[in-house]
């Protein structure tokens, strides 16, 4: 004898795992509208000149400045390091290259830090906030 683990959603018509599969997939389509982006800046008033810009814009929901973050890295051919500050960023995939175009044109650096990461899991609540206060998808 063989055991379902399944049964019907009388209210769907379809099985539980199926129901429950077709949530897991809407729900990860959902996250993966949405991002975190780094950007480092090389003072706090840079930082919040390129936060509240892109947020006047709507290309980012939220902005976090971290100050100070120490970095190390490479740098015309030697390892050099700075005090700088990192933004914590909060956006929609889709408005990444125009957050990333946007950055470049406010930083000092030659070769801004702009990093796109994803988001795994989050709050319905917070997403549907951040649907709300972004840019108008295209």
């Amino acid at each position: 004898m063989v055991l379902s683990l399944s049964y019907l959603d009388a209210e769907r018509g379809e099985t539980t795992r199926l129901a429950q599969c077709k949530r897991n997939i809407e729900w990860w389509e959902l996250l993966n509208n949405y991002i975190i982006i780094l950007v480092t800046a090389k003072d706090k008033q840079e930082a919040e000149k390129i936060t509240q810009l892109l947020l006047n814009e709507r290309l980012i929901a939220c902005g976090n400045i971290v100050n100070p973050v120490t970095s190390f890295f490479h740098w015309s051919g030697k390892i050099d390091t700075a005090e700088e500050c990192l933004i914590v960023m909060k956006s929609r995939a889709d408005l990444f290259s125009q957050v990333a175009e946007r950055v470049k044109s406010l930083h000092s650096y030659e070769v801004p830090e702009v990093l796109a990461l994803p988001i795994v899991d989050a709050s319905k609540a917070y997403l549907d906030w951040m649907s709300v206060v972004l840019h108008k998808e295209a």
